[in-house]
């Protein structure tokens, strides 16, 4: 969960040059109230009550019916498309710091083919993907704790100044680096997905959670911190620019090891998008919305193979992208799945109240009104603040799913006649 909520604070430097290093930092501890608390709480109650392949698909189905249940698993779906080709890119981003003649075709090459070996990992099975999580995580606090410590020590600047950067757009200021912040805390509904593959998961999943999201704040407030109070230039922060602080503070063996450390990094987050993504497709070509090929699982590791393949294809051809290009567009998508979600939560405390809740959203009525409205709110603030280039494909991406959910009510309507 970990793995794939946070990987570590590689990709938060984009925020220090548009927002500021002070409201930065601000975000990195206040936007966990507002989007990935509520977040945690809703997908806590709803998987403990339905445990089931999918996850918050099957759950907004069942809230609201087959059209904004279809609209969950789809926008979810293209999401992924995004984020596994800018994971790829990213990491051999990296992999040119110590090999600067992958260019061109080489670069596609070396990211499709980590996308190769990822796809290969996940159609073992989650013990395996787990595993391989576990061991990418515990190498990369290593130098990320090393950081902190030292820049600790070496603490020069305040870390809060200047709150916001001189002569920047406000929109920039609030909705850009906003529209980071709540993709750096997405995700907490989406481990749902897997929920069938997980041992006892109305015990698991709420203690992930509680782990999970205290551990991504002190993962991105502390480097950010003491990276800023360290070694100071946030003027010079964008993405990448973690291995360059690390360099600063401790010397070149440690920005070696913190470039390392982000290349992993990667790795981790690509390991988990494709474990917790494909099991959309799976779960809506059981339900007749996609081709049942997709249903098919592999004969010894029970996983749904031909979903992990086909998105892992998509994934390569999209693997030539910048991140901030995608993220843009993929926070409308994002977004827009977190807010049926949560939605689902109230909806269904209403129409199925006597489902059985392992844990319950604390606070009564207040309680569930908090996790609803905060992650509407903030949803709704990123999605006014977005860039050009965001709003376009964003709306174009948010339309092609009522378009396939019209195409496919189509073909259903003809072959039952």
């Amino acid at each position: 969960m970990f793995s794939y909520t946070t990987g570590g604070p590689f990709g938060l430097e984009d925020m220090v040059t548009t927002s500021g290093p002070g409201m930065t930092l601000i975000y990195i501890l206040v936007l966990p109230l507002f989007w990935c608390i509520p977040v945690s709480l809703v997908s806590a109650e709803l998987t403990t009550a339905m445990p089931v392949e999918g996850g918050f698909y099957r759950w907004t189905r069942a809230a609201f019916g087959d059209f904004w249940g279809f609209l969950a698993g789809w926008w979810n779906w293209s999401a992924s498309f995004l984020l596994g080709g800018a994971y790829a890119v990213l990491f051999t981003d990296y992999l040119v710091y110590y090999f600067p003649q992958i260019t061109g075709w080489k670069h596609y090459l070396v990211s499709v083919a980590l996308i190769a070996v990822i796809t290969w990992i996940n159609v073992r099975g989650i013990q395996m993907v787990g595993k391989v999580a576990t061991a990418l995580e515990l190498f990369i606090f290593i130098p990320l704790i090393t950081m902190v410590v030292i820049a600790f020590a070496k603490w020069q600047h305040n870390p809060f100044v200047p709150l916001v950067p001189p002569h920047q757009p406000l929109f920039k200021i609030l909705g850009v680096g906003l529209a980071l912040g709540l993709w750096l805390y997405s995700g907490y509904e989406q481990l749902s997905s897997v929920a069938e593959e997980v041992e006892n998961p109305q015990r698991s999943y709420p203690r992930a959670l509680a782990v999970v999201v205290p551990l991504s704040m002190a993962v991105y407030f502390l480097p950010a911190l003491t990276g800023l109070a360290a070694a100071g230039n946030w003027e010079n922060w964008h993405t990448g620019f973690f291995p360059d602080a690390a360099r600063l503070i401790g010397g070149s063996w440690l920005g070696t090891w913190m470039t390392l450390a982000a290349t992993i990094g990667t790795v981790a987050l690509l390991n988990s998008t494709v474990l917790t993504t494909t099991r959309m497709p799976f779960a809506m070509a059981e339900d007749g919305y996609l081709p049942q090929a997709l249903t098919r699982k592999h004969p010894r590791y029970g996983t749904p193979w031909i979903a992990i393949v086909v998105s892992a294809v998509i994934y390569s051809l999209l693997a030539h992208h910048s991140l901030t290009q995608l993220i843009s567009v993929y926070i409308w998508l994002r977004s827009s799945t977190t807010v049926l979600t949560v939605l689902s939560a109230w909806k269904l405390r209403r129409t199925r109240p006597e489902m059985p809740r392992a844990f319950r959203i604390p606070g009564g009525n207040m309680g569930l009104l908090y996790v609803v409205a905060a992650p509407v709110v903030m949803a709704g603030l990123a999605l006014l603040g977005s860039d050009r280039y965001g709003t376009i494909g964003g709306v174009i991406a948010m339309g092609l799913g009522p378009l396939v959910y019209g195409i496919d009510a189509c073909f259903r309507r003809n072959s039952s006649l």
